[in-house]
């Protein structure tokens, strides 16, 4: 029995020797690397935070981190899939990709990123990979092709001094939209923003939320979204401009609220407000909150095109920004706000400190409070969604 032990004890402490040697090699092949990391760069705050962290790993790996600052990712997908088409397999021009959702679900269903890594990864023993969202992105499973960066979910906005009482399910905000016309809308579809709106509508009023984690289907759209549509032309005719205009932006819509236009605002980031408030965009009194039954939310990820040139340096730089240091800041309000991957039970206990001491501003709610997110629907009845709505409220396709 003793022996069995020591056998086991010792085969464990080798297969941790092995795993950090070939660690080790990955490191040295990075240094000198150039990563070229392709993310939205619409945010000044998240480009900053991106800005110092590609410092750090100049710094401390020998590696260069340009970061392409792109509006929609799929523009970079499509340079990498025709890449894959004409053979060009070790040339690419992307060695990390910000992506997740429909974007994921393309890439690898059409073989566009390169071998599993995520355990390979030293940080990945702080993650829970076997958590819903981490393991499966907008219901199609990661399997180790990337690796989760951060959380995002849905939050409601509004300023307690206005508004005693938000609405807290869809079928109250429509009370309150029909009692206090035109302080209420929502960014419009395909943004981002305005499509996570219609799938909260969605989860609230289908009498088929299972078929919405399963493939899109032509035969099930109808009764899937029949009820989501009633209450969405219920709604309109008491939204802001009369549902006949909607802003093209979250920012925009943010911009109504603080001007008192709006009564309401949403954010897929907890943490948005509180920042808003840091920096003297919304008033002290602002506050978020969710729906009863739950809002949407999901994570976003990191990825590797199976034509990265620099595939250890990419594989440094993710593992970089999965560090208890990296992931710790960037929960920080005033930094960024972007909720941690990282299980904290994990940690060591200097680096549950990091976390611990992080404090969430005036509007942003505690995970507890947020509650377990509702799931995304598959990437599959992103696009069909988004092209109805366009067809049933402007007359046209997207």
């Amino acid at each position: 029995m003793i022996f069995r032990f020591i056998l086991a004890i010792s085969l464990f402490l080798g297969a941790q020797l092995v795993q950090a040697a070939e660690w080790q090699a990955i490191e040295a092949d990075a240094k000198g690397q150039t990563v070229y990391f392709y993310a939205w760069g619409g945010s000044s705050t998240i480009n900053r935070y991106i800005e110092r962290w590609a410092k750090i790993a100049q710094e401390q790996y020998d590696i260069t981190v340009e970061h392409v600052k792109v509006n929609d990712i799929s523009i970079a997908i499509q340079g990498i899939q025709t890449a894959k088409r004409v053979g060009r397999s070790d040339q690419g021009s992307v060695d990390v990709m910000w992506i997740n959702g429909e974007n994921f679900a393309r890439m690898k269903r059409d073989g566009l990123l390169g071998a599993p890594f995520v355990v390979d990864l030293p940080s990945s023993s702080a993650i829970n990979l076997a958590e819903p969202t981490i393991a499966a992105d907008f219901s199609v499973p990661t399997d180790g092709l990337e690796a989760p960066w951060g959380r995002a979910q849905l939050v409601f906005i509004y300023d307690q001094e206005r508004l005693a009482e938000p609405p807290k399910s869809m079928a109250d905000l429509l009370d309150y939209a029909k009692n206090n016309m035109g302080r209420v809308t929502y960014p419009e579809p395909p943004n981002f923003h305005g499509t996570t709106f219609l799938k909260q509508v969605l989860w609230e009023t289908t009498q088929h939320p299972d078929w919405l984690k399963e493939p899109y289907s032509e035969e099930r759209f109808k009764p899937v979204t029949s009820l989501m549509w009633a209450y969405l032309d219920r709604l309109h005719p008491h939204l802001w401009r009369d549902g006949k205009e909607f802003p093209n932006s979250a920012e925009v819509m943010m911009d109504l609220f603080s001007d008192g236009i709006l009564e309401l605002a949403l954010s897929f980031n907890p943490n948005d407000a509180s920042q808003r408030i840091s920096d003297g965009r919304f008033a002290p009194s602002v506050r978020t909150y969710v729906h009863e039954i739950g809002t949407v939310g999901n994570t976003h990820f990191l990825a590797i095109p199976f034509n990265a040139q620099s595939r250890a340096g990419a594989l440094v730089w993710i593992n970089l920004l999965l560090s208890p240091k990296a992931q710790a800041e960037k929960a920080n309000p005033l930094i960024w706000g972007d909720p941690t991957v990282i299980d904290v039970s994990r940690l060591s206990s200097a680096d549950r400190t990091l976390f611990r001491t992080l404090e969430l501003g005036p509007a942003t709610l505690t995970a507890q409070d947020r509650g377990i997110p509702l799931s995304e629907p598959h990437a599959s009845w992103v696009e069909p969604l988004e092209r109805a709505w366009k067809k049933r409220y402007f007359g046209k396709a997207q």
